[in-house]
């Protein structure tokens, strides 16, 4: 018997498909195929929170950066020096609080590893329409789906 895939609540082989405490025989699939529904309030939700995250992160740059350049060309004689010491202090303080970016990047990053569409697996089993795998995590999806194509095809 063949593992294609396992995790803690599917596993797929080359005799079945265990999702949960249902069990599937490859024999008495007649039928796979995947499905992409429409996006959930709760995901507009997290892409509303990934544009309020960047802009958080990056306004504060671009606020320093549009200070720096009004300042040089405002009057040049007595702000010169104004303007080079606030870009120096900005540039110490973004890499003193680099380590603290950290979180809200990975944050971020989360976010798009959960993906922004619900996934669904589907099969015909005995006749019957099911749904095996529902999820949002387009990678587990997508090697869950994989998986069982794989298996599909050494059981034909």
């Amino acid at each position: 018997m063949t593992r294609y895939y396992q995790d803690d609540s599917v596993l797929v082989t080359s005799e079945v498909i265990r999702v949960g405490g249902d069990v599937y025989r490859l024999s008495e699939l007649t039928y796979v195929w995947h499905r992409r529904t429409k996006r959930s309030l709760r995901v507009g939700a997290r892409m509303l929170s990934r544009w309020v995250l960047v802009t958080l992160l990056t306004a504060p740059l671009g606020f320093g950066a549009l200070c720096a350049v009004s300042a040089l060309f405002a009057d040049w004689g007595q702000r010169a020096g104004a303007a080079v010491i606030g870009l120096a202090l900005a540039v110490v303080l973004a890499i003193a609080l680099a380590p603290l970016l950290e979180i809200p990047l990975m944050a971020l990053e989360r976010s798009y590893d959960r993906g922004t569409n619900l996934h669904e697996l589907w099969v015909q089993c005995r006749g019957e329409e099911r749904v095996l795998v529902r999820t949002t995590d387009a990678l587990r999806f997508g090697q869950i789906y994989r998986a069982v194509q794989r298996a599909v095809e050494q059981n034909e």
